[in-house]
């Protein structure tokens, strides 16, 4: 039965490999989160972003300077606390810490749901934009070079510049937003998604 499928396998690849010889044409590569994130667009959500979640950012480092307040206290000052004041500032840590990995979690959460609906948003639009561009210049074919093990491609191959020039000018931004460098990412971000 082995031996039957691969000699149809076999087969099959005889028969199709004339026309894929055929049909070769020009393969781009792009990276497409390095292009939303660089179009005036993908700035401007990137800043958005990290304006929205800095008051969350700002809580968690209070959150977290308290915390080590009390670490510092409990270690410092046990042989002089009652063992009433150590249970109760043992107590206060523990609800602290809670309170802390309950906020991050859902910090973490939030960031991430916007990021991708910012992601998905402006994905869609440079599918869009790829298809024409591809079209446009003879392209056959047109990968994400992040996601795919790519080895080797040639310079002109490589799309990510153009279609981030191309996206900008189909989808213009206030100067305001394009120009702003995003700052560091916040502590609740998360590696970027492919679009869906």
């Amino acid at each position: 039965m082995k031996n039957r499928l691969t000699t149809l396998a076999v087969f099959l690849a005889m028969m199709v490999f004339p026309f894929a010889v055929h049909a070769q044409g020009k393969i781009g590569i792009i990276n497409i989160n390095q292009a939303i994130a660089s179009t005036g667009e993908g700035k401007k959500a990137i800043a958005d972003l990290q304006k929205k979640y800095q008051p969350r950012q700002q809580e968690l480092e209070r959150l977290q300077k308290e915390m080590q307040g009390i670490q510092d206290q409990l270690s410092k000052q046990t042989p002089a606390l009652s063992d009433e004041d150590q249970r109760r500032l043992t107590r206060d840590l523990e609800d602290k810490q809670k309170l802390f990995k309950r906020s991050t979690d859902d910090a973490q959460s939030d960031f991430s749901a916007d990021r991708d609906e910012a992601v998905r948003r402006i994905g869609q639009k440079m599918v869009r934009i790829i298809n024409d561009y591809a079209q446009q210049n003879g392209f056959t074919l047109v990968m994400d070079g992040a996601q795919v093990p790519i080895y080797y491609a040639a310079k002109d191959t490589v799309i990510t510049d153009e279609i981030i020039k191309r996206y900008d000018a189909a989808n213009p931004v206030s100067d305001a937003g394009a120009s702003a460098k995003p700052a560091a990412r916040p502590a609740t971000s998360a590696p970027a998604t492919k679009p869906k």
